[in-house]
């Protein structure tokens, strides 16, 4: 059975709308959760077991904040960049850079969450569990994200759509 591509019935226009289109889509996908790890991490800071954890607890929490916040701003750059160049005939450039900025982003939320789990699991069952337990997810983030779908991109069938 044949698989129809895009690339034979659209223009290098329709193309590029396109992919503008599923990347903004994408993004709204990840800024949802993103966001919501944010808020939580925020929030966390100003109830009473922050206030008697340990220097660990709120350097991990620290950490986590640091790269949720750097993953909310590199995960909203791309609309800003594509509001800012709306209509420039900018596109391949929005998506170039907007495409960093995801990848970049979402390392930034897999660290955020990692250290969130790591913190969770610290304040719950103790150090040596919450370690597993942060190496596991890490490990998870790792494979899903990035080294399943860049070994599949490497032995793709190159359409690079």
């Amino acid at each position: 059975m044949a698989v129809e591509t895009h690339e034979s019935t659209e223009s290098k226009d329709e193309r590029l709308a396109r992919n503008v289109s599923e990347l903004l889509q994408e993004l709204r996908v990840a800024q949802a959760g993103v966001q919501f790890l944010f808020g939580f991490l925020l929030a966390v800071a100003f109830t009473e077991h922050y206030a008697r954890a340990s220097g660990f607890e709120q350097v991990v929490h620290l950490v986590a904040v640091v790269f949720a916040t750097a993953s909310v701003a590199l995960l909203t750059a791309p609309a800003a960049w594509h509001r800012l160049l709306f209509r420039q005939g900018q596109r391949p450039e929005i998506l170039r850079v907007a495409n960093v900025l995801m990848v970049a982003g979402l390392v930034c939320l897999a660290i955020a969450m990692t250290a969130t789990v790591l913190l969770l699991f610290k304040v719950v069952v103790g150090t040596a569990i919450a370690t597993v337990f942060a190496v596991l997810v890490a490990i998870l983030f790792a494979v899903l994200w990035f080294v399943l779908p860049l070994r599949t991109r490497r032995n793709g069938d190159g359409n690079g759509d």
